[in-house]
């Protein structure tokens, strides 16, 4: 009688958020120059039944944690690593905004290097599309 396979974390992960009965968890990504847009696609998001999780910092802005800028690029290190795993949470991404810059696009390549369905706000943007189709 052959042993079944172990399941991978992500295959837990999966069972435990069915066996949880939670809602569909939705990851935006963006670049940050788009936190009101994000905001706005919180809101529809979490009006849809969704579970949303997004960028919680805007590195873009002034502020006193990122006076520094060793200890500023340190923090973003920290800050895409926690995002990449939010994506690894995530059921699905949805991209928001008409500009994909390379943290964007990488974060892009890493959802669908998992498997994760990928909307946008702005179709057009999509990387894997061909302007030229």
């Amino acid at each position: 009688m052959p042993h079944p396979q172990p399941l991978t974390p992500e295959e837990e992960l999966a069972d435990a958020k069915k066996r949880l009965n939670l809602p569909l968890i939705v990851a935006i990504c963006g670049s940050t120059r788009f936190m009101t847009e994000m905001a706005e696609a919180d809101l529809r998001e979490t009006e849809a039944g969704k579970i949303v999780v997004k960028p919680g910092c805007d590195m873009k802005s002034p502020h006193e944690l990122r006076s520094d800028p060793v200890e500023a690029e340190a923090l973003k290190v920290r800050l895409d690593d926690l995002h990449r795993a939010k994506i690894r949470l995530a059921d699905e991404v949805l991209v928001v905004g008409d500009y994909v810059g390379d943290s964007t696009r990488a974060e892009i390549a890493y959802a669908r290097s998992l498997g994760k369905p990928v909307r946008f706000t702005h179709p057009e943007v999509d990387p894997e599309v061909d302007p030229d189709a």
